[in-house]
């Protein structure tokens, strides 16, 4: 209540008691003086009154709006952080989830890492050991050194190999194959062992008897470069195709056009030529001949 409405509750309770002790002691129109200030005091202090309780109730009702727009406010905030937590969880859960994954992936890394170690280990030993028996293999193929001989004497290679030529003429000319030896002189001097160089020789000359099917030549040429000595067999023959061209070096090998033999005599080449520190590889294209090409060291 406010100090107005005090004011005119207790004013209108001194017009009334006025009033009242009018009706004793003074004239009629004082008495209906004090009984209409006394009225007047109570109708202002009822319109004070009501007026007021309008204001209360609007505000009452705007605050009860403000809260419930506030209380909705906060249960939308309520839902969005009750989905932040939910999103959250589904986030770490995932996380959880591949961090499980990652490392049974590293796990499954590791174990192959581990097998591929074992694996590349034994494809080293099993390496080392076929090269052990490659290398043993290619010692086997060497022919003996001359008796009493280290294998290192002085000889003339032009003439071991037209000798070697000359032992197999027979076997060329039923092939109707001509060979010959083709160099800068008569004489080239080497270090090395005369059976291991003839056997070079017959070995390849045999090999172009072999699979010549037609007419044909085999050209042996001996040249120096340097301190290198370079030789090149040259056969006019069918040849063979660039990828058994690849192999006719390795032990056994046979290739599509095979004939009779074992495999040995060019492996055999290449194991005295290897023995003297010289390379011996081969060209051929199919019908267009084998050459056969060696380096070794004066």
């Amino acid at each position: 209540m406010s100090n107005l409405q005090k004011a005119l509750l207790a004013g209108s309770c001194i017009f009334f008691a006025a009033t009242i002790y009018s009706l004793f002691y003074f004239e009629i129109y004082l008495i209906i003086l004090f009984f209409l200030l006394h009225s007047l005091c109570l109708i202002f202090f009822s319109f004070l009154t009501l007026s007021g309780a309008s204001r209360d109730e609007r505000f009452i009702e705007t605050y009860h709006q403000d809260i419930g727009m506030e209380m909705a406010d906060k249960d939308k905030e309520i839902n969005d952080l009750n989905e932040l937590l939910t999103q959250t969880e589904t986030e770490l859960n995932d996380a959880k989830t591949e961090n499980e994954a990652l490392k049974k992936d590293n796990e499954s890394m590791k174990k192959s890492i581990a097998t591929l170690k074992r694996d590349n280990e034994a494809f080293e030993d099993k390496i080392r050991a076929d090269r052990t028996s490659v290398e043993s293999a290619m010692k086997g193929l060497l022919p003996p050194l001359q008796e009493n001989r280290d294998g290192r004497e002085t000889v003339n290679i032009i003439a071991i190999a037209k000798q070697a030529a000359d032992e197999l003429m027979e076997s060329a000319r039923e092939a109707n194959l001509h060979v010959s030896v083709s160099s800068q002189g008569d004489t080239l001097l080497v270090r090395a062992d005369p059976n291991r160089l003839i056997t070079l020789f017959r070995n390849i000359i045999d090999n172009s008897i072999k699979y010549m099917k037609k007419a044909g030549s085999l050209v042996i040429t001996i040249s120096t470069i340097g301190d290198d000595i370079f030789i090149v067999l040259k056969d006019t023959g069918e040849g063979l195709n660039e990828e058994e061209t690849k192999h006719i070096f390795e032990l056994n090998f046979q290739g599509s056009n095979r004939i009779s033999g074992n495999g040995l005599g060019l492996a055999q080449a290449r194991a005295i030529v290897e023995s003297y520190g010289g390379t011996i590889y081969a060209k051929s294209t199919e019908g267009n001949g084998m050459g056969i090409y060696i380096q070794l060291p004066a």
